[in-house]
């Protein structure tokens, strides 16, 4: 049977049937662009699609294995990139208006690294005007879309690649991370999002938005993909996932002392953890932060001046062209003084010893993803378990706290909740990823099949 591209097709079969000859680069990429063709009016995952590009990579792919040349598990396989990453002869727009000059003229080395790994890029995703933004609905280009529901938000910054990946129009994609951006969309658009160690992938040639923070991630149809592409990415071996990684212990973080969750989410979040049958343990917040409400606080004044320093030029030279959300969030950073900062940069590292001290106790750390569903297109506040919350800090409250420690994070699909993707969040130290994928793929079969019978293993209290 010939394999085709969908919503759930994975790099391995596909790389499978290239190297059995069933299909070709060529027309694996031919369907990827008639996929996008049919689905991106709607969903509005792509700002550029760069088809004669994508066909002579494809030719190039098809000639190299009819030579015997292989270049891994990305040879031949479709990938999009978002639109803050350089690939030379293109433009890099970085979702607005303002003035980013002509094209590109060389390519960001993470796309170097996609091209030496054979993979065939066939455009760039719809990203949050400056990647400033959760929701993915404030862009030149326009709103990217949810693909389970496209009146709501795709989650953002890199909203469009994750699109992309849910829809089934590329199996791989590239986002950036800085406070969520990869793991929010993927969790509300149901992929697999991940997010590595701080510089793990390298981020020259990716248009900054504040470079303590950022970090370059992958999506993906399946932890398997994930690991596989990071594996390219960071140019390490391919090494598939071991049937068995051992014992791996949890601590599963109380939403609550962080922030507001609708504790449907939490259910569906925690309930596959024992179903895919890990030990766990309660960790109230994070023990030792003595103001946990104020953890997003300590993020937005490291962001918020960091991002004021990229884009001041262009504050100055067309503040006119700026979407007025992303604007005013700029110029607030004018407002953070040198000390504001130095102080939030030594909260930071009581974050980092408290999470580096949990991370001795515990393989990884779990909690859901996002604590809400996907809110409609242009929802600024939401009603979340008695509480009115703004939806963009609401997003990030989860996640950016991984990106001010640095660490290695992914999320997976855990289910759903009003018929919308729910995911849970495993984070992990630097070193230990093995283990974060090992389990991260537990819970994708678990999701994948019928619970089975028996009491779940946890300590949950």
């Amino acid at each position: 049977m010939t394999q085709t591209l969908g919503s759930h097709s994975t790099i391995t079969d596909l790389g499978r049937a290239l190297r059995r000859r069933e299909i070709t680069a060529i027309e694996l990429t031919a369907q990827a662009l008639r996929r996008i063709r049919d689905r991106n009016a709607t969903l509005n995952a792509f700002a550029l699609v760069d088809e004669a590009g994508a066909y002579r990579a494809a030719q190039r792919a098809d000639l190299d294995l009819l030579a015997g040349i292989d270049r891994g598990p990305l040879h031949g396989i479709p990938v999009a990139v978002k639109d803050l990453i350089d690939m030379a002869g293109l433009p890099t727009t970085c979702g607005s208006a303002t003035s980013f000059g002509g094209n590109a003229t060389r390519d960001a080395e993470v796309v170097t690294r996609l091209r030496n790994h054979g993979a065939v890029i066939v455009g760039k995703t719809t990203l949050h005007e400056f990647a400033y933004g959760a929701t993915g609905d404030r862009s030149l280009h326009g709103p990217s879309r949810n693909p389970h529901d496209p009146l709501r938000i795709s989650g953002g910054s890199s909203g469009g690649s994750a699109v992309a990946v849910a829809s089934g129009m590329v199996p791989i994609s590239l986002g950036t991370d800085t406070a969520g951006s990869v793991r929010v969309p993927a969790a509300l658009c149901g992929a697999v999002g991940f997010k590595p160690a701080y510089d793990a992938i390298p981020s020259s040639g990716v248009y900054p938005l504040a470079p303590t923070l950022d970090h370059v991630g992958v999506f993906a149809n399946s932890v398997e993909d994930a690991l596989l592409s990071y594996q390219a990415l960071t140019d390490q071996p391919t090494n598939p996932l071991p049937r068995h990684a051992g014992p791996i212990s949890v601590g599963w973080i109380q939403t609550g002392e962080i922030a507001v969750c609708d504790p449907r989410i939490e259910e569906v979040a925690f309930s596959v953890l024992m179903r895919a049958g890990f030990i766990t343990d309660a960790v109230p917040g994070l023990p030792g932060w003595e103001h946990h409400r104020a953890l997003f606080d300590v993020f937005t004044t490291l962001q918020s001046k960091e991002a004021y320093e990229v884009h001041r030029h262009h504050l100055d030279k067309d503040s006119e062209l700026i979407d007025p959300e992303v604007l005013a969030r700029l110029e607030n950073g004018e407002k953070i003084s040198i000390t504001d900062y130095e102080q939030a940069h030594e909260e930071r590292k009581k974050l980092r010893v408290i999470v580096g001290d949990l991370l001795k106790t515990f393989d990884l750390l779990a909690l859901p993803t996002v604590p809400m569903v996907a809110p409609h297109l242009g929802a600024r506040r939401v009603q979340l378990d008695g509480a009115e919350l703004e939806v963009r800090s609401a997003l990030l409250s989860l996640t950016s706290p991984w990106n001010m420690a640095g660490l290695p994070a992914i999320s997976v699909p855990a289910g759903r909740c009003d018929g919308l993707p729910v995911g849970i969040q495993l984070v992990t130290s630097a070193g230990n990823e093995h283990r974060m994928f090992a389990a991260a793929q537990s819970i994708e079969t678990a999701v994948r099949t019928e619970p089975t019978a028996g009491p779940p293993q946890h300590r949950r209290s």
